[in-house]
């Protein structure tokens, strides 16, 4: 089973029109395109009826006391945790690779709607939810795919693991709101093969990518 994007190889950096933020020399950071690549996918394993895919960011500070902040650096000593940027369930194996922009074409404030998605699939809520929360302007319920926007004084580059999962059910059996760790519950099970497709981000201009 393979996984791989017509916007970005694996390993490599992904273009900011696929991101939430683009570095800016002015301000750090600004909203940018935030479309969702392209993703294609081959050699699946008999007996899929229906395919999942995750995108999660595993290198988000576990701290937030310096996010953002002039005159601060987020140490690369700082332990990390993940953030969901897109959850799609319920996606029909047959149905065709995703074309860049299909699910996603723009920053949409306090989130797309949803779970009800493109091609019969449905949409989990990302971690932009829990990140704006405390935001009046941005506040709301992010459906499907939000990018990379990763802290513009980080020390390392962040890594974006793209997960596509084959399953023996055409139907996930989540309802409602759901979210990462919901997917990857219902899954258990059912998962008959995964593949990965990683790509690195970052707004730092002084760090390497």
């Amino acid at each position: 089973m393979k996984i791989t994007s017509t916007s970005f190889a694996d390993g490599e950096r992904i273009p900011a029109e696929y991101a939430f933020c683009a570095p800016d020399p002015q301000t750090h950071a600004r909203l940018s395109n935030n479309r969702t690549p392209g993703i294609e996918w081959s050699e699946l394993p008999m007996g899929t009826r229906s395919l999942v895919l995750i995108c999660h960011d595993y290198d988000v500070p576990s701290q937030g006391d310096d996010v953002n902040k002039e005159g601060r650096t987020i140490p690369d000593s700082l332990a990390r945790v993940d953030f969901f940027h897109w959850v799609l369930v319920d996606i029909d194996p047959h149905s065709g690779p995703i074309r860049a922009g299909e699910f996603s074409d723009g920053v949409t404030p306090r989130g797309k709607p949803g779970p009800q998605a493109p091609r019969g699939t449905r949409h989990g809520i990302n971690d932009y939810t829990a990140w704006f929360e405390n935001d009046p302007e941005m506040k709301g319920d992010y459906y499907g795919y939000d990018g990379p926007c990763p802290p513009w004084n980080d020390s390392i580059p962040h890594h974006y693991v793209f997960t596509l999962y084959a399953l023996d059910v055409a139907q996930l059996g989540v309802s409602g709101t759901f979210r990462g760790l919901d997917v990857l519950n219902a899954m258990k099970g059912h998962v008959l093969e995964e593949a990965k497709l990683e790509g690195v981000y970052s707004l730092n201009p002084d760090v390497a990518v």
